[in-house]
């Protein structure tokens, strides 16, 4: 059975947004986002408990606003589930802003939903012990 958390979030990864990352209009490719999600939540999963994880499944994504090129992303992660062998964790993509005059806005750009497996080194899944 698999145990609920309530933690408080972690943030796992911060990354200024280049231009390398841009699509044709100038925004961020959502694909980069989605790679900076999973690791931010492996880093999650290893901070959590000192075993080699992989992923399992990404449940649910949404891209809720644009990431702008020179946006300071921050990927904030929190376990919400711990089974067995698997932890599923949420990570919240925030982006901050800065204007013109120096203004700072921040804007919730993505969330996500992420399971990773323990496993050991054999790529076979293992328990997580409890801490």
């Amino acid at each position: 059975m698999a145990k609920e958390t309530s933690g408080e979030r972690f943030p796992a990864i911060r990354i200024t947004m280049l231009p390398k990352d841009t699509n044709a209009y100038g925004t961020i490719f959502g694909g980069v986002i989605m790679s900076q999600v999973d690791l931010a939540g492996g880093v999650e999963a290893r901070r959590q408990y000192p075993k080699k994880f992989v992923t399992k499944a990404i449940k649910e994504v949404d891209f809720v606003a644009p990431v702008h090129l020179g946006d300071l992303v921050t990927f904030y992660t929190k376990t919400i589930r711990v089974g067995k062998t698997s932890i599923t964790v949420v990570i919240e993509v925030e982006a901050e802003r800065i204007g013109i005059g120096g203004t700072r806005d921040t804007v919730r750009v993505t969330e996500a939903e992420v399971v990773y497996v323990a496993v050991d080194e054999n790529g076979r899944p293992t328990p997580i012990k409890t801490k």
